[in-house]
């Protein structure tokens, strides 16, 4: 029976099959079954991703809903793939402690954030997903089940691939000499197996924060502010919304910027109270979090920008088309005044930008009204990539490629060094029955694998 379906960006697909496994055997025996016919096989976590990886085009689909187990321990979280993002942040508070990777999308699954390296707003400090994933208990393609944790190395040779000059970055197999199995599958987009358990680690709640959302008359002064600003030890989240997005979402304001520091003494929010007068932001405007209320208002407020992008494009019939990509910081201001003097050029009033500016990664995003719009925002951001791994970023920072954007993933690699993923793909799944046109646009022939 052909189920329908789509995730957050509009991507549509089908399977043929759908799977709901209750525990790790269950799973362990369809993939086993699976792979014996050479059925693809797509995992479907939250649906809340943005590049189609969690989408089947035929074969199986296996959703992880029903392995949502959490066990909050002291210093770590032992979780079924599909627990909540929500529900881990929620629980952990309940000890005194968080899981420091902040995806937008709180009702995401862990197995999608660790699957796609995700990040968010607290990756200015506290960096992706893999940086905080201390275990894992994997199916690979042939059903077996290996258990993995920090530090224990691939058993076998790899390459080591060119990384970007970014803080952050989730497009393809990250390889290297001597790397651990952990971060081999983290960022792997289910397409090296499929996590039935992740351990990931919890911190203790910081204790005073200074949160706001800071306004300023201008787009320039909001720049300088962040290049200013990103330096101050213990700021754990610096992002940015421009004049398209704070309209969007009824603000009149040009620019914001959303900062969040943990605070260690009275002396620093003195130092804050200085740092907001000399820069210009429109103080009388600005917010000030001053309880837990506050702090989740603002981040409804951070949350609501991606949320109304994606209605207003949807409304208008058309999937989300929008940019994840990622420069060094030094090439940041040069790489948002390139995005703005194109789209101005290009759909004047038909996008905005905001996002991670703290770490180079801001979201251009088109809001295409026809046809001919649409097709001109999808040849802008073929452009836009161009420029970023030009400028030694990535094409992906958190959301990974999946089958909407795999074709970008050679603007980075050779064709060598794609071979050399294509390898690793292969001894883990030699059938490549996992998430066919994931990551990679098509499935490569068998060949023989070094080592």
């Amino acid at each position: 029976m052909r189920i329908d379906y789509e995730d957050a960006s509009g991507f549509k697909g089908w399977a043929d099959q759908l799977w709901k496994p209750e525990n790790e055997s269950e799973l362990a025996a369809i993939l086993r079954q699976a792979n014996a016919a050479s059925t693809p096989v797509t995992i479907v976590g939250g649906l809340t991703g943005l590049t189609g990886g969690s989408v089947a085009k035929g074969g199986w689909a296996i959703s992880t809903e029903k392995l949502a187990a959490i066990e909050i321990r002291e210093g770590s979280a032992v979780c079924g793939p599909g627990a909540r993002l929500a529900d881990l942040q929620a629980r952990a508070r309940e000890t005194g402690q968080f899981f420091a990777p902040d995806p937008t999308e709180w009702m995401a699954s862990l197995g999608g954030a660790i699957a796609t390296n995700a990040s968010g707003s607290r990756s200015f400090r506290y960096g992706s997903t893999a940086r905080h994933v201390l275990a894992l208990r994997v199916a690979l393609a042939d059903g077996r089940v290996i258990e993995v944790r920090r530090g224990d190395p691939v058993d076998f040779a790899l390459p080591a691939l060119p990384l970007p000059q970014t803080t952050k970055n989730s497009a393809g197999y990250r390889l290297r000499p001597g790397m651990d199995w952990v971060d081999l599958f983290s960022g792997s987009e289910g397409t090296l197996g499929v996590i039935t358990r992740a351990e990931v680690r919890l911190l203790p709640a910081p204790g005073e924060l200074l949160t706001g959302v800071i306004f300023f008359p201008s787009d320039a002064q909001a720049l300088e502010a962040v290049d200013l600003w990103r330096p101050v030890k213990g700021l754990r989240m610096l992002e940015y919304c421009d004049r398209g997005a704070l309209h969007l979402i009824g603000e009149k304001h040009e620019a914001a910027l959303l900062i969040e520091h943990e605070l260690s003494s009275d002396d620093e929010f003195e130092q804050w109270q200085q740092r907001l007068e000399s820069s210009g932001a429109l103080l009388a405007d600005s917010w000030i979090a001053a309880s837990d209320a506050d702090r989740e208002r603002f981040r409804k407020f951070r949350h609501s920008m991606p949320e109304s992008v994606h209605n207003r494009v949807r409304r208008n019939g058309f999937m989300k088309v929008g940019s994840d990509y990622a420069v060094p910081v030094e090439k940041n201001r040069e790489m948002i005044r390139h995005y703005r003097a194109v789209m101005d050029q290009r759909l004047p009033g038909l996008y905005v930008i905001y996002g991670h500016i703290g770490d180079g990664h801001v979201h251009v995003n088109a809001m295409p009204e026809t046809q001919a719009h649409f097709d001109l925002a999808q040849r802008t951001m073929w452009e836009f990539a161009e420029k970023a791994v030009r400028f030694g970023g990535t094409v992906s920072a958190e959301h990974g490629l999946g089958k909407r954007k795999a074709h970008l993933l050679r603007l980075m690699y050779s064709d060598a060094e794609l071979d050399a993923m294509h390898s690793v793909k292969r001894r883990l799944d030699p059938n490549w029955i996992l998430g066919p046109g994931t990551l990679f646009e098509a499935r490569v022939p068998q060949a023989a694998i070094p080592g």
